[in-house]
């Protein structure tokens, strides 16, 4: 994607005191495209091949303000999150929660101990407990079986979310 294109992109995001520029009819226009589900997911798997991390972001984006529907990035999400080279696994995790599917099950366990080197800094595990979350809402014998697991876990956040997590489900 071009800088031009990224900026176009960078458009549709809505920040507090800065309300979006662009509006996703005008990027898929740009685009060509009439389906931004369609565009963000071709846009997302090119960028996994060329493993440039920008266009990751900027494929994302365009999911969100496009409203795609997540199901439809459940394999690319699930191969692209352990990669290193990006910085979308919040994002991702985030995701993949709203799927509620029992297949995102071993990438948010991964989530939940697994930390990206451009999350080092995050003492509050941010990314660990919204993967958290998200096993707290899959259905299921597996997911209580995580949580089960993780309410031992030597990391006071992750033990205590494990807990919040079993307690919601009537589990503890």
């Amino acid at each position: 994607m071009s800088p031009e294109e990224q900026d176009l992109v960078m458009g549709l995001v809505f920040a507090p005191g800065s309300p979006p520029t662009r509006t996703i009819d005008e990027v898929l226009a740009h685009f060509g495209e009439t389906d931004g589900g369609a565009l963000a997911l071709r846009l997302l798997r090119d960028a996994m091949e060329r493993r440039d991390a920008d266009d990751v972001e900027m494929a994302l984006i365009i999911k969100a303000a496009a409203g795609a529907p997540p199901d439809d990035f459940l394999e690319p999400l699930t191969v692209l999150f352990p990669a290193e080279w990006h910085r979308e696994h919040e994002d991702i995790v985030s995701t993949l929660a709203r799927l509620r599917s029992p297949e995102t099950l071993p990438t948010l366990v991964l989530a939940t101990h697994w930390v990206p080197e451009h999350l080092d800094w995050d003492e509050n595990r941010a990314l660990a407990v919204k993967a958290i979350w998200a096993l707290g809402a899959l259905p299921g014998r597996q997911a209580r079986e995580v949580l089960e697991g993780l309410r031992d876990d030597e990391d006071e956040i992750i033990r205590e979310n494990a807990l919040r997590q079993l307690a919601r489900r009537g589990e503890l």
